[in-house]
Order: structure tokens, then sequence, then C-alpha cells
């Protein structure tokens, strides 16, 4: 943007500024050069201090244009806002006007699920009708399930048991009975048919030994055609065979001339395979003596290379032998060296052994003044230990006794505290022992509480078990009832039809337990069993016999005392 453009954009469009300031002056080329004189203020200056010039004016479509660009997003969002509400609007229009059209696609499938809704409703009533009508006919079955179950049940019961076997002796007698009059009438009816039956077999074997004799003879007559067949059937296998052999001994020739024909061959073959083998051997034997030939090459050619390592061997063993006869001299010129200079030591020694002792008794002297300083030393040294050891050994003694008196501080401060301590766990132990006898007491409340729980528990199984007892003696009268009424039914039943009834009535007897003994009216009417005492396990009878009269007057007394039984049974 060019400097003419800037000057519009704060409101002067062309020409001077306000006041004909030659601040700035145009060029031929259109721009502002801007001068080093300062501005002076004419009427630019608002009074808050902005400055006219520095301030943007804007016409009406630059305005509304930067609103719009301002506002470009919010009103892109509200414009497509109003379109997709039309668009849904329109939508909802179009379904609301053909949602009860019956000859659109639509129509169709939404009256196609509806009757599917009303079908399907339909079956479910159906369905649940079937249900409800299969689930009556499951607790009819169940019922009549359980009351089968409950039938058999109490048709395994032993008393039961015991019943129905009595009715089975009861039927096996009839059966008995009945085959015994069966029987009896049988003999009656065959009193005088024996001599009629007897006439009667004989007329049956006669017939049966001829018609033996007839078979024996029509067997005969078919063995005989069988046997002539078979020799038909044996010549004409005999013949079979002679063709046979013909045809082998045929085949056996024209096999034995085949064989002699493949022997040639293989003859032939083997002629010329022993061929080629010769020519394999021949070569082979070419091929070693050529390779003897190549041997023979290399093995002289390794002599002669041999010769030549020996012929370089000894030129380098002489070449050693010469450098180390070179490093002998050497060596030799080396300790000439060292035996000169060894001379010329020991004469320049010899030179100047004659100033040795006066230099040895300076030294001595030297030696004696520096021994006699550092035994002064030492001594100096020693007795300065000495003094620094007593005044240890006296810092020692002072720092030891003030160990002491705090060591006896603190142990008459730890004697305290252990007194305090001692005192405190006293104190301790009488709460402990109140706290115990509180709980003691506290434990002896709960032990006697739960005694009396106990007790009332027992008491109230007692109870249960009594009443239990009641219900079970209740049960058993009612069960007592239902098979003597069952009993007296079937016994009825069976003396109609003419059965011996004794083991029904035996069966029927009251009380349970199938035994001889009395029975017990307080124990639900149990019948029990009494045993003999020995190894047989007998069951004693249930009569009572005159025999038995001395021995219950050895035990009992006389019979006559009393118009009771005492609980024996004899």
């Amino acid at each position: 943007m060019s400097q003419a453009e800037e000057l519009v954009r704060h409101g002067r469009r062309k020409g001077l500024s306000r006041g004909n300031s030659p601040a700035q002056q145009p060029d031929m080329s259109g721009a502002f050069q801007t001068s080093s004189m300062p501005l002076q203020p004419s009427g630019t200056i608002l009074p808050d201090g902005s400055d006219l010039q520095q301030v943007t004016v804007l016409s009406k479509g630059d305005w509304n244009r930067i609103q719009a660009q301002l506002d470009r997003s919010a009103r892109e969002s509200e414009r497509i806002r109003a379109e997709k509400e039309q668009k849904e609007a329109l939508k909802q229009q179009s379904k609301d006007l053909v949602k009860n059209w019956s000859n659109t696609i639509a129509g169709q499938r939404l009256k196609k699920l509806e009757a599917r809704k009303i079908r399907e409703a339909k079956e479910e009533e159906e369905r649940v009708q079937i249900d409800i009508e299969e689930a009556k006919f499951q607790a009819a079955r169940r019922k009549e399930a359980i009351e089968q179950a409950k039938t058999l049940q109490y048709y395994q019961t032993d008393r039961v048991k015991g019943f129905h076997g009595a009715l089975m002796l009861t039927e096996v007698l009839k059966e008995r009975e009945e085959q015994i009059k069966l029987k009896q009438a049988r003999q009656k009816a065959y009193l005088g048919k024996d001599i009629e039956l007897l006439k009667r077999y004989q007329h049956e074997l006669e017939e049966g030994i001829l018609q033996d004799q007839k078979k024996a003879i029509k067997a005969l007559k078919d063995r005989k055609v069988v046997a002539n067949f078979q020799k038909a059937q044996m010549k004409e296998h005999v013949n079979q065979s002679e063709i046979e052999q013909q045809a082998d001994f045929k085949e056996g020739v024209e096999l034995k001339r085949q064989v002699q024909h493949y022997n040639a061959e293989k003859a032939k073959i083997e002629a010329i395979r022993r061929n080629e083998k010769e020519d394999l051997m021949n070569s082979h034997l070419q091929s070693v003596a050529n390779r003897d030939l190549i041997r023979a090459a290399e093995q002289q050619k390794e002599e002669e290379e041999e010769e030549e390592i020996r012929i370089f061997a000894a030129a380098k063993k002489k070449m050693t032998k010469l450098r180390k006869e070179r490093e002998g001299e050497l060596w030799q010129k080396k300790q000439d060296r060292v035996n000169k200079m060894v001379n010329k030591l020991d004469s320049q020694l010899k030179a100047k052994a004659d100033d040795e002792d006066d230099r040895i008794a300076l030294a001595v002297a030297e030696r004696e003044a520096l021994r006699e300083k550092e035994m002064y030393e030492k001594q100096s040294q020693f007795e300065q230990t000495l003094t620094e050891m007593s005044e240890h050994r006296m810092e020692q003694m002072k720092q030891r006794e003030e160990a002491q008196r705090q060591e006896r501080r603190r142990e008459l401060e730890a004697l305290a505290l252990k007194m305090e301590a001692d005192k405190l766990f006293a104190e301790k132990q009488l709460e402990k022992v109140k706290k115990q006898k509180h709980e003691a007491r506290g434990l002896k409340d709960f032990h006697v509480k739960q005694m009396d729980e106990k007790q009332d528990v027992v008491l109230q199984a007692e109870k249960e078990k009594l009443e239990m007892d009641k219900q079970n003696l209740d049960l058993l009268a009612v069960e007592e009832q239902q098979f003597q009424e069952y009993a007296k039914k079937v016994i009825n039943h069976c003396d109609k039809g003419g059965r011996n009834t004794y083991p029904l009535k035996k069966a029927a007897r009251e009380g349970h337990g199938g035994g001889r003994g009395p029975v017990f009216e307080g124990k639900g009417g149990v019948r029990p069993s009494y045993l003999v005492d020995d190894n047989s396990g007998v069951e004693l009878p249930h009569y009572q016999a005159a025999s038995t009269e001395e021995m219950k007057y050895a035990h009992v007394g006389s019979s006559a005392n009393t118009s009771k039984r005492l609980g024996f049974v004899w």
C-alpha cells in the first residue's frame, strides 16, 4: 500500500493536510516525501489526547463489509441451521402427508407391520393359552405321578408287602385247589378211555412204521440216482483232465522253445557284456600305466626340490656358524675393554688408600658427636613424655571421678524411675486384678445364662421330640386305620371269591413289626419279636401252654394272687 493510500485511510483523500502544512510534499511519482519539520497541532488533537490524523475513517460500505466479514461464521451457521430446520420441517410434513397412504411402499410396509403385530399378539395369546393348558396338564400329571408314587411307596412298606405276600399265598392256595379239582375231574374223565387210547396209539405206530419203510425205499432210489450221476460226472472229469494234460504238454513244448530262444539271446548279451568288460579292463590298465608315469615324474620333481632344500639348509647352517664366530669375536673385544677399565680403577684406588685413615678418624669423631646429640634429644623427649603421661593420668583420673559421679547420679535417677515404674505397675496390677474379677463375674453370669439357654434348648428339644412322638403315634394310628380298611376290603373280596383268608387275617393283625409278641399301645401299636437265647435264633411262640405253669409259679408265684399279667410273654 502506498503512502497516498495511507493518507486516505486516515481521513485525507488528496491535496495538502489541514493548515497547508508542507510536512508532506508529493513528488512526481505520486509518493509523499516526509519533511523533517515538526507538525504543528492546529485543531487535530481531541481533548482526550487522540489525534484525528491517526484515526481511520471508514465508509459505510467498508464498515458493512467488515461487519459482514466478522459475522460471517455466525451467519453461516445460522443459515445452515435454518436450512436444516426447513429440511426437517419439509421431511416431517412429507411424512405426515404420506403416513396414512395405503398405496405407497411405506404405507404397505406399515400396514404389513401392523398386521404382523396383530398376528404376533394373537399367536402370543394362543401360546399363552397353550402354556396355561400345558401347565394344567403337567400339574395334573405331576399330581397323578405323586399319587402313584405315594401308592407305590405305601406298597413298599414292610407291612403292606407282608399283606400282599399273604394275598399272593391266598391266590396260590386258591390256584392249588383249582388245580386239584381239575386233576380229579381229568382222572374221572379218563377212567374208561385207556383201552381206546391204546388201540389208537398202536394204529398210529403201525402207520408210522409203514411211512418209515416208504421213506427208506425212496431214499435208496435217490441214492442210486445220485451214484449214477456222480459216475457220469467222474467220467466227464477224467476226459476233461486228459484234454487239460494235452494242452499242458503243448504249452510245455512251447515254453521249452521259448526258454531255448531266451538262453540263446542271453548268451549273446553275455558275450557283449564280456567284450565290454575286456575293453573296460584294457582302458583301466592303460590309465594305471599313465598314472605310474605321472607319479614317477612327480617323484623326480620332488627329489629335485628336496635337493634344493638341502643345499639351502647347508648354506643357512654355514651362515649361522659365521655369525656365531663374529659374535664371539665381538664379545672378546668387549671383555678386553672391561678388563682394562678394572685395572685402571684398581690403580686409582691404591693411590687413594693412603688418605683413608685420616678420613676414618674424622668420620668417627663426627659420628660420636652426632650420637651424643641424639642421646640428649632422646632424654629430653623421654622426660617430656613422662610429664605428658603424668598430666594425662591426672586428667584421666579426674574424668573417671566425674564419670563415676555422673554414673551414680544416673543410677539414682534410674532407681527413682524404677520405683515410680514399680508403683505404676503395682497400681496397674491392682486395676488388672479388679478387671479380671469383673470379667470373671461377667463370664460367670454369661455361663449361667448360657446354661439356662442350653437347658431351655434341651427342654424345648425334648418337648419337640415328645410332640413329634405324639404326631408319629397319631400318624401311625391313621396308617393303622387305613391299613385295616384296605385289609378288610381285600379280605371281604377274597371271602366272596371263595379263597382261604387265613393268611390275610394273620397278616392283617394289629401292630407293626410282624412279631409274635404283644402289642404295645403306648409305642404306636408295635408288635415286637422275642428270640430264644441260643445259637438257633428262632422266635418264641406267642401262645400260652399249660406246660409253663410250673415255671411261672417258680418266678411269679401263684397266678391266683393277681388278675393282671406282669408283662411277660409265655
